[in-house]
């Protein structure tokens, strides 16, 4: 009985410290909400736009308020790129805004939100206003932006790091250390470029693999170093010279070879900011953060009967309904939804996902399929529609593409690990398998494939590769000859994919919307009302969500080499056996 009352006292305590724990948090979100509610900002007149691209991150979506994030005391705004891209356009045929004035250092994201952001800046610049760059620390992305400025100045004083050197990305082989660690992993794929997976079975690259990440790598830089120099009336090998040669290192450097200028201290440039403002004093300027001019402008157009909706699919494609990924049903549901709401009139796809589910995949592009029977359905392509990602887009009625979108990666694979090797020589545990069948533990990792079953998932990653190019050549009306020669896995540049008729067009959210617009037989956006799907989720949400027993991440909280082993056997008890359409990689630029 005491023992009893004890038990029953701790669960009591217990229950009150978390109480006063969740009470003192919920007022402090109460707290954050209010203070999100009462920032209203104030359009002063005359007023210079400034675009800190550290104070801002482009993301593909516009996320609401985020109180946790408030909380962390994060200083970075997340902007969805079209939201960004309308007040930019906005901006350009507002009489209260004079001018832009930005600071790049910092600027990073994915390539198809640097594109379409710098796209925008040069709309504003060709409306006739001015645009005014000032640079401490330069960097790949933030010139790339700074590029389209009138004027680029740059500080005087010398330490900054340079780090305009080119594009790279960076491969990870892991055989060597699976090796140590005694685990197989049993890749089964098609394609000759499909390196999907290549990272557990090599020590090295391949050659094909490293000559699809060499041409890709080339044919983006290629754009972007032709757009930078044009902008500073350069030739693109002059300017890739500089680069090479290591000749951009001090802010004379700059100066000299006409990438800046002028250079000055900080207290120049507020006396420059002065005179291009015409205000006497720094203090006088009125200065609009871009994040409070994209709140002012991004207000649904509540007077307008009919709908575009933009669809967002960003993310790992998977299967079920997870928030956080591109749930195969969720996606579904979300697209029949839409196909059945008379009010909207026209769809735009987004797609920003390097694949995954190859079953999640079919029950997302059949729900497109059906959508396109009701209503135009524009694809409109982030920084990857690549393997399962091209997969649900590619039968769209037109397909805009990024120069920088990684796309392609027709091929698809399977891999099991096998960790026999781990159990054995290093745990020195044994296993004993009883099985009421000849391949009953063919998935259970303790053992390799033998001939026969790796025959039988071959069969099967050749029946599916076939289904997708024959996928693809319908889509696009294609033979499927012709895409079996551009497919194999190999991922493409979007500049690339227009040439092979993997896409249609080089272009941005912006011109998708604007062509849907058309499509469905109204033009002017002033008449439409841009409706986002599926609506992103706070940091907090998700935190109740995965509270309340939602499909929240796993977090692993062991040692590295046991988190490792953690991931690997989760992988294997949920995933062994499917066949994935999946780009190897993720891409960010700075």
């Amino acid at each position: 009985m005491k023992e009893f009352f004890k038990m029953t006292l701790a669960s009591m305590l217990g229950f009150l410290v978390v109480s006063v724990v969740m009470t003192v948090f919920g007022f402090m979100i109460i707290g954050a909400i209010a203070a999100i509610g009462s920032e209203q900002p104030v359009m002063p007149r005359s007023a210079v736009l400034t675009i800190d691209m550290g104070k801002i991150a482009l993301t593909e979506q516009n996320a609401p308020a985020d109180p946790l994030a408030m909380l962390q005391n994060n200083n970075t705004t997340p902007v969805g790129i079209w939201n960004a891209v309308s007040a930019i356009n906005a901006a350009a045929g507002d009489p209260e805004v004079k001018m832009i004035f930005m600071k790049p250092d910092m600027a990073s994201g994915g390539l198809a939100e640097l594109e379409e952001f710098r796209q925008a800046l040069m709309n504003f610049r060709n409306s006739g206003k001015a645009i005014v760059s000032y640079i401490e620390n330069p960097t790949n992305a933030g010139y790339y932006l700074a590029s389209v400025s009138d004027k680029i100045y740059m500080t005087s004083y010398e330490g900054g790091m340079t780090m305009i050197t080119g594009l790279s990305t960076q491969l990870i082989f892991l055989k060597d250390i699976l090796d140590k660690l005694g685990i197989n992993v049993q890749l089964i794929r098609h394609g000759k470029y499909k390196s999907a997976g290549e990272m557990y079975i090599r020590s090295g690259i391949s050659p094909e693999n490293r000559e699809q990440n060499q041409e890709m790598v080339n044919s983006i830089w290629q754009n972007w170093s032709a757009e930078m120099a044009q902008a500073r009336g350069l030739a693109t090998d002059a300017f890739n010279g500089l680069i090479d040669g290591l000749k951009l290192n001090f802010p004379s450097d700059y100066l000299e070879n006409g990438l800046a200028d002028e250079l000055m201290t900080k207290e120049e440039l507020r006396e420059k900011l002065c005179t291009l403002s015409g205000n006497e004093e720094f203090s006088d300027i009125p200065f609009m953060p871009f994040s409070d001019y994209v709140t002012l402008k991004s207000l649904p157009n509540l007077k307008a009967d009919k709908k575009i909706a933009v669809i967002y699919a960003s993310g790992n494609i998977i299967e079920g309904d997870d928030k956080s990924q591109v749930g195969g049903d969720r996606f579904a549901s979300i697209i029949a939804g839409i196909r059945n709401d008379e009010s909207v009139k026209a769809v735009v796809f987004r797609v920003n996902s390097p694949g995954g589910s190859v079953l999640a995949s079919e029950k997302i592009k059949n729900e497109i399929d059906l959508l396109r029977q009701e209503k135009p359905v524009i694809a409109s392509f982030g920084n990857y529609a690549a393997s399962g990602g091209y997969w649900i887009s590619n039968s769209c009625d037109y397909i805009f593409s990024n120069a920088g979108t990684l796309t392609g990666s027709i091929g698809v694979f399977s891999m099991i690990p096998e960790f026999s090797g781990t159990l054995e020589d290093i745990a020195h545990v044994n296993i004993t398998t009883i099985s009421s069948n000849e391949h009953g533990d063919m998935y259970s990792g303790t053992r390799a494939l033998n001939q026969t079953e790796t025959a039988y998932m071959q069969a099967s990653v050749e029946r599916i590769y076939d289904k997708f190019t024959s996928v693809v050549a319908e889509g696009r009306d294609m033979e499927v000859q012709d895409v079996d020669a551009i497919a194999q896995g190999r991922v493409w540049s979007g500049a690339d994919a227009v040439e092979i008729g993997l896409v249609d067009e080089i272009g941005s959210l912006n011109d998708a919307i604007l062509y849907a617009a058309a499509a469905a037989g109204h033009p002017d956006l002033s008449s439409w009302q841009i409706a986002e799907y599926p609506k992103p989720m706070t940091t907090f949400e998700l935190l109740l969500e995965s509270l309340a027993g939602g499909n929240g991440e796993s977090v692993f909280s062991g040692t590295p080499l046991e988190n490792v082993a953690e991931a690997f056997s989760a992988w294997d008890a949920a995933e062994s056996g499917k066949v994935y359409a999946r780009m190897p990689y993720e891409i960010s630029i700075r």
